[in-house]
């Protein structure tokens, strides 16, 4: 049921599956803005302490949609073949900046359900992360 994808998108760093197959759909799980090579979450400035200087919420987005695209496709899936998308923002301020990124990755003529939220941490240096569930076409 539940698969994780060597190489193509960033180790989970709990007891978790990236996506889990059920019933003809596809759940994703959070996906935040870590290299799969490197481990370090993209777009983010730290200092000699580690702690957060600055972030680019685009350069994140971009990193997460990558991760996103990555698991639907090793599950066989593409961006179109998903149906409900939830966003997690550590700043709804972002808003604007991570939605012309989104934009760009969803503009066909069906994109998924969308649902954006604040939330006051993310795990890591993250400060967007995106769960979502895709369906089968075939189911």
């Amino acid at each position: 049921m539940g698969f994780n994808i060597t190489g193509k998108a960033p180790r989970p760093l709990g007891s978790y599956s990236h996506a889990v197959k059920a019933g003809g759909f596809l759940f994703v799980s959070g996906q935040g803005a870590r290299h799969p090579d490197t481990g370090e979450e993209e777009g983010v400035e730290v200092d000699t302490d580690g702690n957060i200087v600055s972030y680019d919420i685009e350069v994140q987005t971009e990193a997460v949609i990558k991760n996103l695209r990555v698991t639907l496709e090793e599950a066989g899936l593409t961006m179109n073949d998903l149906v409900d998308v939830t966003v997690f923002l550590s700043n709804m301020k972002d808003f604007p900046k991570y939605n012309k990124v989104y934009e760009k990755h969803f503009s066909f003529p069906d994109p998924p359900a969308r649902t954006t939220v604040e939330v006051s941490k993310l795990p890591g240096k993250n400060h967007i992360e995106i769960k979502a569930t895709a369906i089968y076409p075939n189911g």
